[in-house]
């Protein structure tokens, strides 16, 4: 009997992580079996995957009539909710954490994504829910934007785990490393500990593919081009990680115990029908990574996956790749600053949505 290859990919140094939080997922048992059979090690939400949670089910009604009830306004309805789904999740998810030192069984939840262009507010947001989870594997998300930069910082030195969503090119992911080493670097000069702070780096793969292929097929003639950019882009990424791993900035906080902030590889769904349903989760299979799966993508790669390091032959091929595509005139700089902005107002919108979902249901449920 073949293997799980789940389970394979986090031998070969990929955690797969979920991209998918309900209540019943954590209460109902199957966290737990994903946990203990397909080597599940981590899990992220954010204001989409939520909205869909409550929009489409009951398992939120009693809570939100609860909550209603004592008069508490929408917003403060999901952090409520959420901060519940989370720590459960991360009680769940505990013994990953303890077994793996503190690599793993991490869970994230995201600040109000409508602060993304607010450092301070960001920064004010983040403290406050990770004092809410109150969990030792919990993980704040915050957006890759300038604005986002100093906040990461600010919250790493405080002590708190950052998962660094948004993050669409490779020079704003430079930053972001940047602003993981000041972070860490700030708590080693202060004497306080760094050897249990967690941080990833979510690099979003997909979107970019989407937006480039259409770009693509506008133009014509350019087919072998198509399905390439994304895979360049996230390579190009690993490439920048590498690269931080040797200089010294990064050697002088591993002495003081300090953990790498691994890249997330996110948006790893097949948008197009023409790539085969594991495409991106194939091409990226590296070390010292993270691929968050949502679940139906999570039940393909168990199916059919076929796990081998891959990243060094997309590595190889990413610098003529990238340089066909300016050369073709679709520009990736261009491609990913479009994309960081719909990002942000994506979130934004499902946020808005979400809470528009509790205003209805609560005046439903207690009116």
């Amino acid at each position: 009997m073949s293997r799980n290859p789940l389970v394979v990919l986090g031998e070969l140094g990929q955690s797969p992580w979920n991209d998918f939080i309900t209540r019943d997922l954590v209460t109902g048992g199957e966290l737990d079996r994903l946990i203990a059979e397909d080597g599940l090690k981590g899990m992220t939400s954010n204001p989409t995957i939520f909205q869909k949670a409550v929009a489409s089910s009951s398992l939120y009604d009693q809570d939100i009539r609860n909550l209603a009830g004592m008069s508490l306004q929408p917003r403060d309805i999901f952090e409520s909710i959420a901060v519940t789904d989370v720590q459960s999740a991360c009680d769940a998810f505990s013994p990953v954490y303890e077994r793996s030192g503190g690599v793993d069984g991490l869970v994230s939840l995201e600040v109000d994504p409508t602060l993304a262009r607010d450092t301070a507010g960001t920064i004010t947001e983040a403290r406050r829910l990770w004092a809410a989870v109150n969990r030792p594997n919990a993980m704040i998300k915050i957006p890759g934007t300038v604005e986002g930069l100093p906040a990461i910082a600010r919250c790493l030195a405080d002590g708190i785990n950052i998962n660094v969503t948004l993050l669409f090119a490779v020079a704003r992911y430079e930053q972001v490393i940047d602003a993981f080493l000041k972070g860490l670097e700030e708590r080693v000069a202060k004497g306080q500990p760094v050897d249990r702070l967690a941080s990833v780096a979510s690099f979003f793969v997909s979107r970019v593919d989407g937006k480039v292929d259409a770009a693509i097929d506008a133009r014509g003639g350019l087919d072998s081009l198509r399905g390439t950019a994304a895979i360049a882009n996230a390579c190009a990424a690993y490439a920048a990680f590498e690269k931080s791993l040797a200089g010294p900035r990064w050697q002088a906080l591993v002495a003081r115990g300090a953990k790498v902030q691994r890249p997330l590889w996110a948006s790893t769904s097949t948008k197009d029908p023409k790539y085969q349903d594991v495409y991106y989760v194939e091409a990226l299979i590296a070390e010292h990574t993270v691929n968050t799966l949502p679940p139906a993508t999570f039940e393909a790669y168990k199916d059919h996956g076929k796990p081998v390091i891959r990243i060094r032959e997309g590595m190889a091929k990413a610098p003529a790749q990238l340089a066909a595509l300016e050369k073709a005139g679709i520009s990736l700089d261009e491609v990913t600053k479009t994309l960081e902005v719909e990002g942000v107002a994506s979130f934004a919108k499902s946020y808005a949505e979400l809470l528009a979902v509790i205003e209805h249901k609560a005046g439903a449920l207690v009116g």
